[in-house]
């Protein structure tokens, strides 16, 4: 089992028939679903699912699901699109984690990229934060060049 970075294969075919809109103000809701090294996700993930999926080791500070992500409205750097979101934090945190998925939760759970940590990610009683790369041609966590 393993969990490799990846842009959804399915979300790439979405994106030409208009499934997903990342618009700041006006698009779907998008969230972010951590998981344990036990899961297995990848450029063949299709939508959202619980297996696996972290769970807290004391506190609340994490819900099934995931977190509620802040769009930034997509924009162009040179040629390429990019897409970011603001840093997710879960706060008095207590849980591991391996990896991450962002999905479309309003539109039936459907995958849009996985995210591998490289290893667990261990939080004690803190605050455990994605923190997404600078939304540019090189970096951004989404992009279509």
């Amino acid at each position: 089992m393993a969990i490799t970075s990846a842009i959804c294969t399915s979300f790439k075919q979405e994106l030409l028939v208009g499934t997903h809109n990342f618009t700041a103000t006006t698009g779907n809701t998008f969230k972010i679903a951590l998981f344990t090294s036990s899961a297995t996700l990848g450029a063949g993930t299709t939508a959202f699912a619980t297996t696996n999926e972290i769970t807290n080791s004391s506190g609340t500070a994490y819900t099934s699901g995931g977190a509620t992500l802040t769009s930034v409205t997509p924009t162009t750097d040179s040629t390429t699109a990019v897409c970011d979101f603001a840093d997710v934090s879960f706060t008095s945190a207590s849980f591991t984690a391996n990896g991450a998925l962002i999905y479309n939760s309003s539109q039936s759970n459907k995958a849009v990229a996985v995210i591998a940590f490289g290893g667990d990610k261990t939080v004690s009683s803190g605050t455990f934060t994605i923190q997404f790369p600078t939304a540019d041609a090189t970096n951004a966590i989404i992009r279509l060049a």
